[in-house]
């Protein structure tokens, strides 16, 4: 017998980022955090480390769009429904440096139909690192098969 659960939105949310993180070594391995989970919206965090920094002693761009990127995957993947990115791109405005705590707020812009938009703000402290925006778009398949959500 299938028995459907039922969920509230923020449940779905959890229950959809547990499922993802358990898959996300990438983010893993450079030794992110989720901090915050809630529908349409993710916080991750990152320590800029010693691999991270580049010719310039400060952190490669690449590391921070990685963060951005992997903020975004979980706002738009909150939904139960598997969701990829279809365009990203990023706003350098202030370094990085060696040692700083970046965090990444991922939040909803606009969902319709199988297309997203998500806007991600990079910062280390008050000072605002990188602005990012994605593209989302749904693919085959939910996070969750067997749950109902909540109105």
């Amino acid at each position: 017998m299938n028995v459907k659960a039922t969920l509230s939105p923020e449940d779905v949310a959890r229950a959809c980022a547990d499922a993802m993180w358990k898959e996300d070594d990438a983010s893993k391995g450079l030794g992110m955090e989720l901090v915050e989970i809630r529908p349409g919206q993710a916080v991750m965090a990152m320590i800029v480390q010693p691999h991270m920094v580049n010719g310039q002693r400060i952190c490669h761009g690449g590391y921070i769009f990685t963060l951005a990127d992997s903020a975004f995957a979980f706002a738009c993947n909150s939904h139960n429904e598997r969701a990829v990115a279809a365009q990203g791109n990023i706003t350098f405005i202030r370094p990085g440096k060696l040692g700083d705590r970046l965090v990444a707020s991922a939040r909803e812009i606009s969902r319709s139909g199988r297309s997203g938009i998500y806007d991600v703000r990079v910062t280390a402290g008050e000072a605002v690192i990188a602005e990012f925006r994605g593209h989302s778009r749904v693919i085959a398949g939910s996070w969750l098969p067997d749950i109902d959500i909540k109105a």
